[in-house]
């Protein structure tokens, strides 16, 4: 992507000086011109590519604006006013310079989208797109109110998903200290008291890890790290991350929870992207990327395609096996009835709800599994020592 500084009239013979756009080259430049009915006379490309603005708008930060903006904008604010007190009220610097530069580009005659793709990664596509159709249909107060209640939504479920988790990372912390508390400063303790005859089978192979991991901890550390630094890049490979991602939705029971967070996020977002005059296309491409699971976003490459070709919506998402049959007759009488964004937009808190639900089913597998490893770990402990101490007990009687 690159930006072009230009100079345009427009057709009442307004002039606009040194506004910026974004484009991939000239001929998308000079394209992206005639289509806002601008007549340019000059232009120049910025050394460079559009920087990344390193500051991210958090989902309950947009969720703010958007109220904000969608206030001041139905109530007959203009654009430039009502970005002007924007950017006046942001309590973090950031933020304030972020919709400062904003203000200033809508100042110079740059449409708002363009001002918004200017800020790189400041906001997402999601943001971007639904403004731009806002501008294109004079709609822009009500796609506010949409983002609001989309952002909303998001940061709810953001925030049920980390409150949820606060738990199991306490009990998966609690655990690891557990068993290591017991393995370097409780069984050493007990060591004198047994004989070497004491010190065969489980508990002479406990008491050899003990010394071992109290000789060679920083081993286990580096082993650890390793194993996560691992992980962590085999998943930035694109086969083997489809591979995980397409066992994240089908293994029994965590696959059936995580699509039901999908079918709330996907919902809400497409009901947004395509009540604001988005073709549903390009409402599939982002719907479906914001999921962040690429064996979802590649199954979508199909129903994209199937759906430019004049397929129903609802067959070719059946075709793909992911969503629940509820949620594909929820689309097919909305294509039938002509009300599809309606329909989603009714159906989205009902899955927002069924989504909560999911997190706490989700929380509750966990949990189990983390009382399991600490009473296992006590449990081997005491069955290692407590017979090895009675035997030495009934020795020295």
């Amino acid at each position: 992507m690159k930006t072009f500084i230009y100079t345009a009239t427009d057709v009442q013979g307004n002039t606009v000086k040194n506004a910026k756009m974004n484009a991939e080259d000239v001929n998308d430049f000079l394209e992206k011109i005639h289509e806002k009915g601008l007549f340019c006379s000059s232009y120049k490309e910025t050394k460079g590519s559009t920087s990344k603005n390193l500051h991210k708008f958090t989902k309950k930060e947009l969720a703010y604006d958007c109220r904000q903006m969608s206030a001041m904008l139905t109530s007959g604010l203009t654009l430039v006013k009502s970005l002007d007190i924007m950017q006046r009220n942001q309590e973090k610097e950031a933020n304030k310079a972020v919709y400062r530069e904003i203000y200033e580009e809508v100042q110079k005659g740059t449409s708002f989208s363009d001002a918004i793709e200017l800020q790189g990664d400041a906001f997402p596509n999601l943001f971007l797109s639904m403004v731009q159709a806002g501008e294109a249909s004079g709609s822009l107060d009500m796609v506010m109110q949409k983002l609001e209640v989309q952002y909303d939504n998001d940061a709810k479920l953001t925030g049920t998903i980390r409150n949820s988790m606060m738990y199991p990372i306490i009990l998966a912390v609690l655990c690891v200290v557990i068993v290591i508390g017991l393995f370097t400063f409780i069984m050493p303790t007990f060591q004198d008291l047994l004989t070497e005859e004491d010190m065969q089978g489980l508990t002479g192979a406990l008491f050899a890890f003990s010394d071992n991991l109290k000789a060679y901890w920083y081993v286990y550390i580096i082993v650890i790290a390793a194993v996560v630094f691992a992980v962590r890049y085999a998943l930035k490979v694109p086969d083997i991350r489809l591979k995980y991602d397409e066992l994240i939705t089908k293994m029994k029971p965590v696959g059936p929870l995580v699509i039901t967070i999908y079918t709330a996020r996907f919902g809400s977002t497409l009901a947004s992207l395509y009540s604001s005059g988005i073709p549903m296309v390009e409402c599939l491409e982002k719907a479906s990327t914001i999921l962040g699971n690429s064996y979802v976003s590649k199954k979508f490459e199909q129903v994209i395609d199937e759906v430019k070709q004049g397929e129903a919506l609802s067959v070719s998402i059946q075709r793909t096996g992911i969503f629940e049959n509820m949620f594909v007759s929820i689309i097919f009488v909305g294509e039938e009835s002509g009300a599809l964004d309606s329909i989603l937009e009714k159906s989205a808190a009902f899955y927002q709800e069924e989504a909560d639900e999911a997190i706490s089913r989700l929380v509750g597998l966990i949990e189990p599994i983390m009382i399991i490893i600490m009473g296992t770990a006590v449990g081997l402990v005491i069955a290692g020592i407590l017979p090895a101490i009675y035997n030495s007990m009934g020795n020295i009687a």
